[in-house]
């Protein structure tokens, strides 16, 4: 389901993805990440390519984070292989692609439609021109989420270099 920005940074507070009003912003983005519990897989996959540091480091970023749900909609040998050692290398790869440096709010995209580099060297495109914000084509659920290092948009897919 796509929405309009404005509705995407409403749902930042009321979510079925444990996000809250009462949640303090004192924490990275891992933390957030964890203490969501909707990330087990991308908190896991995040660990087994030693990103934590990096991630917990001042940043700032910006994480298009897809859920446990997106990460199961993958063939069930691709996170089994992305996981084995000799693929440490991909792994990276896919992880950094969900990250662009700097703090991207969802009122910095409305109405635009661009190319920006991510950690992992490529481009990801995001389109905030129609009735909702899309990575490579894949959905935003939920924009804005805050963390003291940088912000998390929620994503419905994984998204591959």
């Amino acid at each position: 389901m796509r929405h309009h920005l404005t509705t995407l940074a409403a749902m930042a507070v009321a979510t079925p993805l444990a996000f809250t009003a009462t949640m303090v912003r004192a924490a990275d983005i891992v933390d957030t990440a964890v203490a969501a519990g909707s990330f087990t897989t991308l908190v896991e996959l995040v660990q087994a390519a030693d990103l934590v540091e990096t991630l917990k480091g001042p940043g700032p970023f910006t994480v298009f984070a897809p859920t446990d749900e997106a990460f199961a909609a993958l063939p069930a040998e691709t996170v089994a292989t992305l996981t084995q050692p000799e693929n440490k290398d991909q792994l990276v790869a896919v992880l950094t692609y969900h990250v662009v440096p700097g703090a991207v709010m969802s009122d910095d995209l409305v109405g635009k439609a661009m190319s920006v580099a991510t950690v992992q060297g490529g481009t990801v495109d995001i389109d905030a021109t129609g009735d909702g914000v899309t990575v490579d084509g894949v959905n935003v659920v939920q924009a804005d989420v805050a963390a003291d290092n940088g912000v998390i948009h929620v994503i419905d897919a994984v998204i591959l270099p």
